[in-house]
């Protein structure tokens, strides 16, 4: 039988390392490109979109649809990156600190 006390302090601690791994996410950061890399937009681990660098190339009126189009591509790009590594971060702040219940899927859980 699990030791319910265990496990809700393991909660606790869990809930503390979340609260610090959360608080770095801003310093996380990460590309995506689209166009051969001629719009690349960086996110951060808040999935806040922080910069958009586009070739002086695209700057034209009649590019405009392809341009909407290249800097929404590289948008998602850049947070499915973020995503991974917010996963990646939060795994490691609380590795070995989740109790092991059979059927139950943390990894999921951030």
């Amino acid at each position: 039988m699990f030791d319910f006390m265990s496990i809700m302090n393991k909660v606790k601690e869990a809930q503390v390392k979340i609260k610090e791994a959360q608080s770095k996410l801003v310093h996380l950061k990460a590309e995506g490109e689209s166009g051969a890399g001629m719009v690349k937009v960086t996110v951060n681990g808040q999935r806040k979109v922080i910069s958009i660098q586009m070739d002086d190339s695209l700057v034209n009126v009649a590019d405009k649809d392809m341009l909407s189009d290249l800097v929404v591509a590289a948008t998602n790009k850049a947070l499915e990156e973020i995503e991974v590594k917010i996963k990646e971060e939060m795994k490691a702040a609380t590795d070995g600190m989740m109790p092991n219940i059979p059927g139950m899927d943390f990894g999921n859980m951030f």
